[in-house]
């Protein structure tokens, strides 16, 4: 098992600094975004080249940090085509320099009619935006796979796939080997399923067998019926419950606290190992 946080959650600039930030906190791994943490490098079509994405990986991994996932997360239905063109663009520049950066796999949500708000719109659950998600994807599989790269899908309830069945007919019509799963409970819940927490997440494990190459964690409270994010073990959560199934699931996996920043980072990595080592 790794736990590995979101290079911008660390609250540091630069990769020399978040190198030595996750040497203190005693992080394992990060999931890379690199535009939001390294000024050199902004989210703009040529904003990472081969010499960047080369100096960038050298860095961290001289310093021991394994990437296990790398983020480009865009919105495929927003309603500006030349932003969603950009994106596109930029997140295969992110797949063709990914092995550069220590990681083969490029990740984003499935996005919301909403637009930048990434938001519930009830359009979001048409057979019309899922198929928009569907292109999509399959081109950027298609191209990932033309360099030798995978990509990485992850829902919400907000978002076109905003369950586990919704993802998995994205996945199953993009239908290439190289697409991946990322897997968030917290993001499928809402106010009227919250309570089932456990049942998405075996429903997930079962659905994606084999697929899912991160797990984000995080924790819950309800306000006024809403729920609202909290750090891991600060929350709703049973921990020993969650984290049982996704050992035995994968002894190996990836858990990403994602969202866990500044004085949280080394007590939440504290009790997810913990509970890790416990269960």
């Amino acid at each position: 098992m790794k736990i590995a946080f979101r290079t911008h959650d660390l609250g540091v600039r630069g990769a020399e600094a978040a190198v030595a930030k996750i040497k203190e906190c005693g992080i394992d791994a990060v999931q890379l975004v690199a535009y939001k943490f390294i000024d050199e490098m902004p989210y703009e079509i040529g904003g990472i080249d081969g010499d960047k994405a080369k100096a960038l990986g050298k860095t961290l991994e001289n310093g021991g940090v394994p990437v296990s996932l790398i983020g480009a997360y865009f919105n495929p239905v927003h309603s500006n085509k030349d932003k969603v063109a950009k994106c596109k663009a930029i997140f295969k520049e992110y797949l063709k320099y990914s092995s550069l950066l220590g990681c083969n796999i490029v990740g984003s949500e499935t996005g919301s009619f909403n637009d930048d708000k990434w938001t519930y719109n009830p359009l979001n659950r048409t057979e019309e935006a899922l198929r928009t998600v569907i292109e999509t994807f399959t081109e950027l599989a298609d191209y990932a796979a033309e360099v030798g790269a995978y990509i990485g899908m992850e829902g919400a309830a907000g978002h076109v796939c905003y369950d586990v069945k919704t993802l998995k007919r994205a996945v199953d019509g993009v239908n290439r080997p190289n697409v991946k799963v990322i897997f968030d409970i917290y993001n499928y819940l809402d106010g009227s399923n919250y309570a089932d927490y456990l049942g998405i997440l075996e429903e997930g494990l079962k659905t994606f067998a084999g697929r899912i190459v991160v797990f984000h964690l995080k924790d819950f409270v309800v306000e006024d019926g809403k729920v609202k994010q909290v750090p891991p073990g600060k929350g709703r959560f049973d921990y020993p419950a969650i984290l049982s199934r996704i050992k035995a699931y994968d002894k190996d996996a990836v858990l990403v606290l994602e969202g866990t920043t500044g004085d949280n980072i080394v007590p939440c990595t504290e009790f997810v190992r913990k509970v890790w080592d416990e269960v």
